[in-house]
């Protein structure tokens, strides 16, 4: 099986400069493509692009511009630029290209699985990260790691070692996983308690790492997770909750998870993603939710008066 060379990366949001500036000092530069339309590539030439204070020297692509088929192509917009991100993904997807989303959620590789084809696509999950971007910089402390495995629990392919020597070939630390599925609704706990938690108090992580009203409302929010979860499938636990707090508890306090930081900038937040998902599956199945409905209503509250 031919190795991976080429990565193309689509959004440059906080995971985006996060991982595609640790690909640039590995790889020769014309292996790594940003692929962007013209008005967002005019524009980061223009201010540049910091991570940690670094400049980055990347390649920036067009949809229009002439290119083979990336061996690994990245997903890492937003939600709400997922749709237009597989469109002007085309020409970078070859029959052997293989297809990661660090998105949120849950739903993003049903999407581009969609269009592109299950054969190509590897769930996956970023976590970890304490990245907070302002503007065209970037900073962290901690930059995670991307987990990635098939859909099928207990599979460990020949493409899941494909991406995992690549990652430890340019040094991105990453975990192989036999059970994506658990470690996605895994991720979806944390992010329905922490980030919705820390943009209603508009804090930051340390908000939810002590004792107090904040940590509270941030687990009975997960809890309502774990009580979903079976009825999709999914056994979700009190070791994995302590996984996840013990993962958090890891951040530095003055980082902020992507909702909060979408609050302060007036942005459009993910909520339907987090809260808006539980609340709906967990009214398909019969359930009640009242901690996550609380929740989406106050933070559809906060994009109101952004």
């Amino acid at each position: 099986m031919k190795s991976i060379q080429t990565v193309t990366v689509v959004g440059l949001g906080a995971l985006g400069i996060l991982f595609a500036y640790q690909l640039s000092r590995a790889l020769p530069k014309s292996d790594l493509r940003i692929l962007a339309d013209e008005a967002r590539i005019a524009r980061y030439r223009r201010e540049g692009v910091f991570c940690n204070g670094h400049p980055c020297d990347f390649q920036y692509v067009a949809p229009s511009d002439p290119c083979a088929p990336a061996d690994l192509l990245l997903f890492t917009v937003k939600q709400g630029g997922l749709k237009a991100a597989i469109d002007i993904a085309a020409a970078h997807v070859g029959p052997d290209t293989i297809l990661l989303s660090a998105l949120n959620g849950i739903s993003s590789e049903r999407e581009i699985a969609e269009r592109y084809g299950k054969e190509r696509v590897l769930y996956c999950v970023a976590q970890g990260m304490d990245a907070v971007k302002k503007g065209n910089r970037l900073t962290y402390a901690h930059p995670g790691l991307l987990c990635f495995g098939e859909e099928t629990p207990g599979v460990v392919s020949d493409r899941m070692q494909k991406v995992s020597d690549f990652f430890r070939s340019v040094g991105i630390a990453h975990e192989a996983v036999e059970d994506m599925l658990h470690r996605q609704w895994g991720k979806l706990m944390l992010n329905v308690g922490v980030n919705q938690t820390v943009a209603v108090f508009r804090g930051n992580y340390g908000t939810i790492q002590v004792p107090g009203e904040a940590r509270e409302l941030m687990i009975a929010a997960m809890r309502e997770v774990m009580a979903l979860a079976p009825y999709e499938g999914i056994r979700l636990t009190e070791e994995d909750l302590s996984y996840w707090l013990s993962l958090l508890d890891t951040l530095a306090p003055e980082g902020k998870p992507s909702m909060a930081q979408d609050i302060e900038a007036g942005r459009d937040t993910e909520v339907e993603l987090f809260s808006g998902t539980v609340c709906r599956l967990s009214q398909l199945h019969g359930l009640h939710a009242p901690i996550n409905e609380r929740l989406y209503r106050t933070i559809r509250e906060m994009e109101k008066t952004k």
